[in-house]
């Protein structure tokens, strides 16, 4: 009886398809990356690979969530320490170098308030202090979650007047909301990545913050550990880093990074 029973489980185990087969190709990416990954999932798709379904929010939250249980099977971040983080939860396979962006300070469109006269630091605080005014407030995201939050903090650090900034900071939970407080009028300045800017015709932008003031802003790309081969998921990151999806990141004001 006992020999019956094992052989009807490892024959139902060997019926049963694997979890990486039946998992659906879902890709957790940083809500920069929205126009990119509609272009992405179009193409891929066209081409004959599998739909993926996107999900898009800040790089921590989408980090946690993977932690969590989430069923990624692809994660892009706009920042290498949530990648960082996942990896060290055991749940990476693979990462690649994927894209570069750059922070930029915006202003709602039309807005009368001049750029800097130079990219030195002297002028780039004077243009911040006279947008914001006496009582604006700075739309970023948050820098306990959001890259692009966390470049901003780093950039007023290395200017040196984060510690008065910050507690006058519309810190929000990811980069597009704090581009639509601007682009509203509700915020009369925010810190968002230059590929936002050029898809949100609703700000405008005042200066490129000079990369000296903050850690490179690079988007790394990891496949998720599953049971079995996650074959859909490394087709859609080899179409995203080759050829078609470099001209997508151009496209849309990103830059890709060679392996």
């Amino acid at each position: 009886m006992k020999a019956l029973f094992a052989g009807l489980v490892l024959l139902l185990l060997h019926l049963q398809p694997s979890a990486a087969a039946d998992r659906p190709l879902l890709v957790f990416a940083a809500a920069s990356l929205a126009e990119v990954m509609a272009d992405a999932s179009d193409g891929f798709t066209r081409a004959g690979g599998t739909a993926p379904k996107v999900s898009l929010a800040g790089s921590g939250t989408l980090a946690r969530q993977i932690i969590a249980g989430a069923p990624a099977t692809l994660f892009i971040s706009a920042h290498p320490k949530w990648v960082s983080e996942v990896e060290k939860a055991g749940l990476v396979a693979e990462t690649r170098p994927y894209a570069a962006n750059r922070i930029v300070l915006v202003v709602p469109a039309g807005s009368a308030v001049p750029a800097p006269a130079d990219d030195g630091d002297a002028a780039i605080i004077a243009t911040i202090d006279r947008v914001l005014g006496k009582d604006g407030r700075l739309a970023i995201g948050d820098p306990a979650s959001v890259p692009a939050g966390q470049y901003a903090s780093d950039a007023l650090t290395s200017l040196g007047i984060w510690q008065r900034i910050e507690p006058r900071t519309a810190p929000v939970e990811n980069v597009r909301v704090a581009l639509a407080l601007v682009a509203r009028g509700e915020a009369p300045a925010g810190i968002v990545y230059a590929s936002d800017a050029a898809a949100e015709p609703g700000v405008a932008v005042l200066a490129a913050l000079p990369e000296r003031l903050h850690a490179p802003v690079r988007y790394p790309a990891a496949l998720i550990t599953a049971d079995g081969a996650d074959v859909s998921a490394d087709a859609f990151l080899d179409y995203l880093t080759g050829p078609e999806g470099a001209k997508i990141l151009r496209r849309h004001g990103l830059e890709p990074i060679d392996r």
